[in-house]
């Protein structure tokens, strides 16, 4: 990466840990610190926020130009290239990082003082900051590591890379997102922009495979305009796929604004919507978190609880 880009990131808050990971502190973790709110992921899922890492095991490798991506993706790379760390120096690397900008936490009268001696301790890792992390070629052992050390962790990923997914179904990461970015193809191939030529097939067959692991949720990022349409093709998609599925707004920041207007930003009554057309008779409204734009449906008969961890 180039000194130009770096130094851009930095300015927006993210850290390198190692040679190509990186962390960057979440809105939420500072509300939570403050005792004020928390992400969605603790209404839905009992995630503290104060104790997660928001964090990417590949800075500047992807293999989408998704028009709502908040980054600066116009010059990713598609492949993974150099020697990768290890997971030992990833998970330490993202944990000091962490814990050197929260420091400054220590002596603000408004943080909770309780919160913040918890937050320099970790429980929780969200592998999703920018990227895509199913190009590490190290993950499934990035996940076992974290697992050993009583570390939970969400794992977002796009989808196209069907192999990784499959090894990791043997190692898998406490709750795994797959990102479902169109109804269809053509919708696929304007909104993501692949730079791989078979991505859409790849979504797919990671598709199929995904009700394999644990615990699974598809993540719609809802763009008013360009994917937000066709909610009988999407019931189709996901269909006895997985247990739970999230219906998330585009928030209008960042590079997106740039690919973007303001008037694409769904409002949470039209995600509400839009969730309700979906469900169907398949699934329920379990959870929404109307600061966020975001509705949880839960397949309807599941026994898989929400909050399936407190720390």
């Amino acid at each position: 990466m180039d000194a130009k880009k770096l130094l851009g990131l930095e300015e927006q808050g993210y850290r390198m840990a190692g040679r190509h990971s990186a962390i960057k502190i979440c809105h939420w973790t500072r509300e939570c610190i403050r005792g004020k709110d928390s992400c969605y992921k603790n209404t839905f899922y009992g995630i503290n926020s104060h104790r997660c890492v928001q964090m990417t095991p590949v800075l500047d490798v992807c293999t989408h130009r998704c028009k709502w991506c908040w980054r600066d993706i116009d010059k990713s790379n598609k492949r993974w290239k150099g020697k990768p760390d290890s997971p030992s120096k990833v998970i330490a690397e993202c944990i000091k990082q962490q814990k050197q900008i929260l420091y400054g936490f220590g002596g603000n009268k408004k943080a909770d003082r309780q919160k913040y001696e918890e937050a320099l301790e970790p429980k929780h890792f969200a592998i999703s900051l920018t990227g895509e992390p199913t190009l590490y070629p190290k993950l499934p052992e990035l996940i076992k590591e974290l697992t050993k050390r009583g570390i939970t962790s969400f794992l977002v990923t796009n989808g196209t890379q069907p192999e990784m997914i499959k090894k990791l179904i043997k190692n898998p990461p406490t709750q795994i997102y797959l990102t479902l970015p169109a109804p269809n193809k053509k919708i696929y191939m304007k909104v993501c922009r692949p730079l791989i030529k078979d991505g859409w097939e790849r979504i797919m067959k990671t598709l199929r495979m995904i009700k394999k692991f644990p615990r699974s949720t598809i993540r719609l990022t809802l763009v008013k305009g360009e994917n937000m349409i066709n909610p009988e093709e999407y019931a189709k998609l996901i269909k006895n796929k997985s247990d739970f599925i999230e219906l998330k707004a585009y928030m209008w920041v960042g590079h997106s604004m740039k690919r973007l207007k303001y008037s694409n930003m769904p409002v949470h009554a039209e995600i509400k919507e839009f969730a309700e057309q979906i469900a169907g008779k398949e699934y329920r409204i379990a959870k929404e978190k109307e600061n966020s734009r975001v509705v949880l449906l839960q397949k309807k008969g599941s026994r898989k609880k929400l909050h399936y961890s407190a720390s």
